[in-house]
């Protein structure tokens, strides 16, 4: 990655095909990397990702797969065929199925494992019969992801540290609850702003709200990129 646009992955959570195309338009002068997930591609379908792929830009399609073996390798297979970069599963999913998932995937494709959520606590946890702290709980799923042949994982921006730590860069590294200075964390928990998150390994920074319900859109990509540059 030669620059700090390059880690940023704008998350398109609108409600429309003509909503997340707006925002490719407005945003693909600084920004390559765009995120689907659940919202827009239940409203859209795989036709939105066509649609984005179409502009140049690349697609982090966030389905956060769990289900039996057999039914995630399909639909990994599937979203090989799309064309994305990147595709996420849950690794709470197990050995069996993360192995079944990356049997599937196209080589060209990163298959990432998310962790814990970054909505969640040790409170969240213990309401599942996990009594481990989060940053414990999140070690242990990306270790049982990585043994599988995971490519990378996604984490808060909290445990970035410990996983550079014990992975090195064996695997990539995608956070999520990512508030710049500026902006409200809204149902983040766990949370960095883009600066201390880059500065403590991230390979991408996934961020949503801060801009997509931005007046600007293009000012907040801009106030990022500052505080990226130390500039503000």
């Amino acid at each position: 990655m030669t620059n700090a646009a390059d880690k940023i992955i704008v998350a398109l959570d609108v409600t429309t095909k003509e909503k997340a195309l707006d925002l490719v338009e407005k945003l693909r002068a600084e920004i390559s990397f765009f995120k689907i997930g659940l919202q827009l591609y239940t409203a859209e379908g795989p036709g939105i990702v066509r649609a984005v792929l179409s502009t140049g830009a690349k697609v982090w399609l966030d389905l956060k797969l769990h289900d039996i073996p057999n039914t995630v390798g399909r639909a990994v297979e599937s979203a090989s065929h799309l064309g994305v970069r990147m595709l996420t599963i849950h690794l709470s999913g197990g050995s069996e199925m993360i192995r079944a998932a990356i049997a599937a995937r196209a080589d060209s494709m990163l298959l990432l494992g998310v962790t814990v959520l970054t909505s969640a606590t040790e409170r969240t946890l213990r309401e599942i019969g996990i009594y481990d702290k989060v940053e414990d709980q999140v070690l242990r799923l990306a270790r049982l992801g990585t043994e599988a042949g995971i490519d990378g994982v996604v984490a808060s921006p909290h445990e970035i540290k410990k996983l550079r730590a014990e992975f090195g860069n064996k695997i990539k590294i995608a956070v999520q609850g990512i508030r710049p200075s500026w902006a409200e964390p809204g149902d983040q928990k766990r949370f960095m702003t883009p600066r201390q998150a880059i500065e403590a390994g991230a390979d991408y920074i996934g961020i949503g709200r801060p801009i997509t319900t931005h007046p600007q859109p293009r000012d907040a990509v801009s106030k990022i990129l500052g505080e990226l540059a130390g500039q503000i």
